[in-house]
């Protein structure tokens, strides 16, 4: 099974996690958050990214999910990524996070796409439905 590993601004990832624990009704194994705040150096971090991204890591790999391409936590996780062992994206919502936790006995190229699409996917204009 492929490690999530979710690094975005403050209590977001953390927030994120909760409500997919309580949707799937219970708490993924191989899941973890870091939340930066303002006063955080990245550099500082960087070494507990890397044992929390380690942690989650079985021998499948790990996804990274961020949210907001360009910001700090963006820039943390590009520290981490390795092609075909460690794959990130950017714009993390719920919609994206269930997907990957779907869908993470595929191969990480697969659940890249996945994950993207099911984010993409769920953002959805409430008056055509």
């Amino acid at each position: 099974m492929i490690g999530i590993f979710l690094i975005t601004h403050g209590s977001y990832g953390d927030t994120l996690v909760q409500n997919a624990c309580h949707i799937l009704n219970r708490r993924p194994a191989q899941l973890t958050q870091l939340g930066l705040v303002a006063q955080d150096d990245p550099l500082d971090l960087l070494p507990l990214a890397r044992q929390l991204c380690a942690a989650v890591d079985s021998g499948k790999g790990v996804l990274i999910l961020s949210d907001l391409f360009g910001a700090t936590p963006a820039n943390l996780a590009l520290k981490l990524l390795q092609p075909g062992r460690v794959a990130g994206l950017a714009g993390v919502n719920l919609p994206m996070l269930l997907s990957a936790l779907t869908h993470r006995d595929k191969d990480l190229t697969t659940l890249l796409t996945r994950a993207r699409d099911g984010g993409r996917d769920g953002i959805l204009n409430l008056q055509d439905h």
